[in-house]
């Protein structure tokens, strides 16, 4: 009898690890799931920039990767060839859910608009970022009329 008792037992005991198993699997599988939804989620919106140099036509180009390098240096996303512009001058970068542009310590500065950048700023459309004699025009999908409303009604 004590035999039958035991071997129930344990029956019972690996019928519990094995549904402790299974259920530890399905919640990973859920936390999977869920966190491939949140990194789907997080696609880079494009950034569209308008490109003026002094004597030059104006350039458009269009990013999708999360830093965007403006600098003298040939190697930069956006090379500017101007003796005002720093190698690396400024970065363009998508995180928090937004674009920010940073100074990257240039001996001249980035000016944003009408004021120079000091720290980290968030980048809407229609902003004009200058390194030396460079224009550059920023455009973000979906917030031309988020421009307009806070610039009053004017195209700038």
């Amino acid at each position: 009898m004590t035999g039958l008792i035991v071997l129930v037992l344990r029956l019972l005991a690996a019928a519990a690890l094995y549904a402790f198993l299974a259920f530890a699997l399905w919640m990973m599988w859920q936390e999977l799931r869920r966190t491939a939804a949140l990194a789907a989620g997080h696609k880079v919106p494009p950034l569209r920039l308008e490109i003026s140099v002094r004597g030059a036509r104006p350039v458009v180009r269009l990013f999708t990767q999360t830093d965007v390098i403006l600098g003298r240096d040939p190697t930069c996303d956006v090379p500017l060839s101007d003796k005002l512009i720093s190698a690396r001058h400024a970065r363009l970068s998508f995180h928090d859910g937004q674009w920010w542009v940073d100074d990257l310590g240039s001996t001249n500065g980035t000016r944003l608009n009408r004021g120079s950048i000091l720290v980290s700023t968030v980048l809407i459309s229609g902003d004009e970022i200058r390194c030396g004699s460079a224009k550059v025009l920023v455009t973000l999908p979906g917030e031309d009329s988020r421009r307009r409303s806070r610039s009053g009604g004017q195209n700038d």
